[in-house]
């Protein structure tokens, strides 16, 4: 789980996020990421859509992308960051999701530099 102040939770900030940061997309997930230099820490939060799977496959991916970002939220820096997951991380193994993330990240910190 995701310590309470490092979740994205708030609609507008869902919105703000997609809409006006940087997007990154690799095969399972969709990176968006809004840099916000007076923010004390980065914000995550997830989407898994219906066209994902059913409602356990849902489930399964977001538990897994929530244990990726675990791994990862102290190399972030800070803002808001929205990952949405596309069909094919239904099908795809925690590895995968693993090294789509990183790339995704990797990406983004480039772009924002």
């Amino acid at each position: 789980m995701l310590p309470v102040a490092s979740r994205l939770q708030r609609r507008p900030d869902f919105q703000r996020a997609v809409r006006t940061g940087r997007r990154v997309t690799s095969s399972t997930v969709v990176a968006h990421r809004l840099v916000d230099p007076v923010a004390a820490r980065c914000q995550v939060g997830f989407v898994v859509s219906r066209s994902v799977g059913s409602a356990v496959v849902r489930n399964t991916v977001k538990r897994r992308l929530r244990a990726l970002m675990r791994d990862r939220l102290t190399e972030l820096t800070p803002g808001l960051l929205v990952l949405r997951a596309t069909p094919r991380a239904g099908q795809a193994s925690f590895a995968t999701l693993g090294d789509d993330v990183d790339n995704c990240l990797r990406a983004l910190e480039r772009r924002t530099r």
